[in-house]
């Protein structure tokens, strides 16, 4: 049924109303000192994102000098009670890079884990006479009007729920590599479910089952396979098709406790085992873990030694590549029969053996 014209400005107003901004001009020198005392925090799923080279720094800092307009920074007010009144970086790492990069004291580079040495610039069209200068190098005139150039900063405040912080984060997500859905979870989500998530993830017994491509260590995909395993274990009955929702779901309902201690005790238990049935790593032939298998051998395995905590290593796995198993983990494996299929096909292949 097509919607009416007030029914259509009712939901506009709803959501506009959840969705609270502060715009802010702030000096170049502001910026650097907000980073230098922690108070801008640029997230660590950022932190390895950095990625412009010196002839793209350079234009930026040019385009500073000459007072050209460059998009606004966006940040969000971090909630979190121990870092009141800070912000986070959204959308603009490569730029607030390259201004610690350039301006910044040492404590500000170390703060964002950058390394010697600093910008020389480089390549520049105007402003050629400053080329191979670093901003040591400049005048004190010249570095004063560099940090009294305001830039514009757009700040979500802390009104605004963390839903709503999540959904602009990721419309925000624009850089010029943009960030996994659950890097994107870890800058939004931040607290001691999404440590535990990095904890675990380390696990050696995690990493001889759980086999990546080199490109996913360092992107979120262990930590997402980590929240993979908890949310389908403990919710699995209630999988509606789309799995970054699910996880998203999950993510929230666990910000309020973590239940470390369960959970950890659950996981590691659960991957013990299964490092002794798989030593050589769940695999399939391409050598990797597929996300899909993991799913039902990891959930299956947990469930099946709580039902029988004494289980029997598996001695023939060969269920693994069964006919059966693979019609619940190829296809459109993303519907909660076939999520519920894969799971309860291997917890049950467990109990057998």
């Amino acid at each position: 049924m097509k919607s009416t014209a007030q029914e259509q400005r009712t939901e506009l107003d709803d959501q506009r109303r959840e969705v609270d901004f502060d715009t802010y001009d702030v000096t170049v020198d502001e910026i650097l000192r907000r980073i230098e005392k922690g108070r801008i925090n640029v997230a660590p799923s950022y932190q390895r994102k950095f990625q412009w080279d010196r002839a793209r720094q350079s234009k930026l800092v040019e385009s500073i000098f000459l007072g050209i307009p460059v998009p606004p920074l966006f940040m969000a007010t971090n909630a979190e009670a121990n870092r009141a009144n800070s912000w986070e970086v959204v959308d603009g790492l490569q730029r607030v890079t390259t201004l610690v990069n350039f301006a910044g004291s040492s404590t500000a580079r170390s703060r964002i884990q950058l390394l010697d040495p600093v910008l020389a610039l480089d390549d520049l069209d105007k402003l050629t006479s400053f080329n191979g200068l670093t901003f040591g190098d400049l005048p004190g005139d010249l570095q004063t009007l560099f940090e009294d150039r305001p830039l514009k900063v757009v700040v979500l405040n802390d009104k605004s729920e963390i839903r709503v912080r999540f959904d602009l984060f990721e419309r925000l997500n624009t850089g010029g590599i943009r960030l996994s859905h659950q890097e994107v979870r870890e800058c939004v989500f931040r607290g001691e479910f999404i440590d535990l998530l990095r904890t675990l993830s380390l696990n050696a017994d995690f990493r001889t089952v759980v086999r990546l491509q080199k490109g996913s260590e360092n992107d979120g995909t262990p930590e997402e396979y980590v929240l993979r395993f908890f949310a389908y274990l403990e919710n699995y009955r209630n999988f509606d098709h789309l799995v970054k929702d699910f996880l998203d779901e999950f993510t929230i309902s666990s910000q309020a406790t973590a239940d470390a201690e369960r959970r950890s005790v659950v996981f590691e238990k659960t991957f013990s085992y299964l490092a002794q049935c798989f030593p050589s790593g769940l695999k399939s032939r391409k050598g990797t873990t597929p996300v899909n298998l993991f799913e039902g051998v990891s959930v299956g395995a947990a469930i099946a030694l709580t039902q029988r905590p004494d289980l029997s290593v598996v001695k023939d796995p060969s269920w693994i590549s069964s006919d059966e198993l693979r019609s619940y983990v190829t296809g459109a494996t993303n519907t909660r029969n076939r999520v519920a299929g894969r799971i309860e096909f291997c917890r049950d292949r467990f109990l057998e053996a």
